[in-house]
């Protein structure tokens, strides 16, 4: 059987299920005799200590009526103002009906003694409306952040003005849709990427639904408004999906919409979610990863050429083993075997496996999921995820944010409650992994309708935290104390012909024997952004070596010879500075 018969005939499977979102029935596996390894690392939420309090509004609390008031929850962990500390961006929907004044976006100031300051007013972000995610980039050049904010609506440009204020210019970038659309396009995900190598991030923008709200029908009213019998939201099974927008930056603060001249626009039967761009293949030019609802997801090669053809299925990341669909809809990029090789983990919906594709060399990948005991929990749904090295140990683990979409399953399916406690997996170094609880902390413990989450050391204390979206409450800040012997060291890097902010390096860190490859991205987990200082654990390790591929192709060398700081690498210098 041909790859394309098998997609024909995966359609045909589509066609005939008979409930909105993509779930296999997968029971969960045995679990592995624990390890007994002692865990160093305690994750205790400080948010409110730390003066994140207030609710992260996005549709009704009960109730639902339509799939557009929870699928969404993007946040990221950015240094908007350049102090060296990590700030919080957060964004936030609305409600149809009697909207509270909470419902904005939000940016927390990080103070630098382990509180923040809501300072969305007088940075000029307060906007009411249904946005979707954030991607973080330099796009000007200037040196600072900016933020792409994608919406149910028109999507936002935050370019940050270098004092602490920020100015939308998607209009005068050429963002917006020309002429405007009948209904508001439904944005999701979204990553710059420098696909041409001049030097200019351009933009990919993923669309979740083609999206006609007036004409969808309520829970219940067709197959693909239920699941297991019990009436929800309807979608995204049974609604249009959507195609996919690529902007080439012309270096003046303008966009391009080169969708249809790279072949961008050709796809339309996918339902787009969160993106990734990355050098997947290591030839020196940037692809992009979409991870797709209840459909195929999708993988762009970059033709070198301007173009780019999709090749998912051939790579072996659009489905599953078995061939079937899945609800993608988070990804992270890793190295969890330390072959100097990307990784990819992406999540799904309930009653499914969470994905493990293994790096095998020149953009093909393997499913290892159920090799590496993560399918030992199926039954929640897993939105934003991460490969933090929260140990420093040298092992990228996993953390997956959880979350039911129907706020009222719970009362007639208790098997499925609506909030679900976040998912931790322990890598051990032998390509397994073993899931810990309320070994880790407190923070395990709690539960929540989470969706996007974002890592970086907001405390600058050398381990990874972690900060996550809760629908209709406040965020979760996940502060890790880490008991450990073990270094780190952490990677920040500035393009000189390349994008300033260097989207899109690969970074592979050589110490003791062992290898780690990371790449600097713009969009990740669900929705959001980490911080793009790179974090390496590295055990007992006490130096390294580092090289990186530059986005403009170039390579380079530099040496570390001390650990447990952040080093700052140039493009052209060969010289790593604390």
């Amino acid at each position: 059987m041909t790859i394309r018969l098998a997609l024909l005939l995966f359609l045909l499977a589509v066609t005939a299920a008979g409930q909105g979102m993509a779930s296999r029935g997968v029971k969960p596996q045995p679990k592995a005799r624990f390890s007994g390894r002692p865990w160093p690392s305690t994750l205790t939420n400080v948010a409110r200590e730390a003066g994140i309090a207030a609710p992260t509004i996005f549709g009704s609390e009960t109730n639902v009526q339509f799939i557009s008031e929870t699928s969404s929850g993007g946040i990221a962990f950015l240094d908007y103002d350049k102090d060296g500390w990590l700030d919080i961006f957060v964004t936030s929907g609305t409600r149809f009906e009697n909207p509270p004044p909470e419902a904005t976006n939000r940016l927390y100031r990080n103070r630098r003694d382990g509180t923040f300051e809501d300072v969305t007013g007088k940075a000029g972000l307060l906007r009411t409306g249904w946005a979707q995610g954030v991607a973080v980039a330099d796009y000007n050049n200037d040196g600072y952040p900016d933020l792409l904010v994608t919406y149910w609506g028109d999507n936002a440009l935050y370019r940050n003005n270098g004092d602490g204020t920020f100015t939308d210019a998607a209009r005068e970038a050429g963002l917006l849709h020309s002429p405007p659309p009948s209904r508001p396009v439904w944005h999701a995900g979204a990553a710059f990427l420098d696909y041409d190598r001049d030097g200019h991030l351009d933009l990919f923008i993923s669309v979740y639904i083609d999206y006609d709200q007036a004409n969808t029908p309520r829970p219940g009213q067709n197959p693909n408004c239920n699941w297991k019998g019990v009436a929800v939201p309807c979608g995204p099974r049974g609604l249009k999906p959507a195609r996919h927008y690529l902007y080439h930056n012309r270096g003046d603060g303008t966009f391009e919409d080169v969708s249809v001249k790279s072949g961008i626009a050709r796809f339309q039967s996918s339902f787009g979610m969160t993106v990734l761009a990355a050098d997947f293949d290591q030839d020196g030019w940037q692809d992009i990863y979409v991870a797709c609802d209840s459909t195929p997801s999708l993988f762009f090669h970059n033709n070198f050429d301007g173009t780019f053809t999709e090749e998912g299925i051939e790579r072996g990341i659009a489905l599953n083993d078995d061939g079937m669909e899945q609800a993608g809809m988070g990804l992270a990029l890793g190295d969890f075997n330390g072959d100097g090789l990307i990784d990819i983990f992406k999540t799904h919906f309930a009653d499914d496996t969470q994905m493990l594709y293994q790096g095998e060399g020149k953009g093909q990948f393997l499913d290892v999921s159920l090799k590496a005991g993560l399918g030992v929990e199926t039954r929640m749904i897993a939105w934003g995820v991460g490969m933090p090295d929260l140990d420093n140990d040298g092992w990228p683990d996993v953390l997956l944010a959880t979350g039911s979409v129907y706020p009222d399953l719970g009362k007639d399916l208790p098997a499925y409650p609506y909030r679900t406690p976040l998912l931790l997996f322990r890598n051990l170094g032998n390509g397994k992994y073993e899931q810990l609880t309320d070994l880790a902390g407190p923070a395990l413990l709690e539960r929540h309708s989470s969706r996007g989450s974002a890592f970086g050391d907001f405390d600058n204390d050398g381990d990874i935290d972690v900060v996550v979206w809760n629908r209709n409450e406040p965020p979760s800040l996940l502060r890790n104390d880490l008991k450990s012997a073990n270094h780190w060291l952490q990677v920040r890097l500035e393009g000189v012909n390349s994008n300033r902010a260097a989207i899109g390096a690969l970074v592979t860190l050589e110490f003791a024997g062992h290898k780690q490859v990371q790449a600097v991205l713009s969009q990740s987990s669900f929705y959001s952004a980490s911080d793009q200082r790179l974090h390496f654990g590295l055990g007992a390790a006490s130096s390294a070596e580092i090289a990186v591929r530059w986005p403009s192709g170039r390579r380079e060398r530099f040496s570390a010879p001390q650990v447990d700081r952040v080093l700052s690498l140039k493009e052209g210098t060969g010289k790593a500075v604390n």
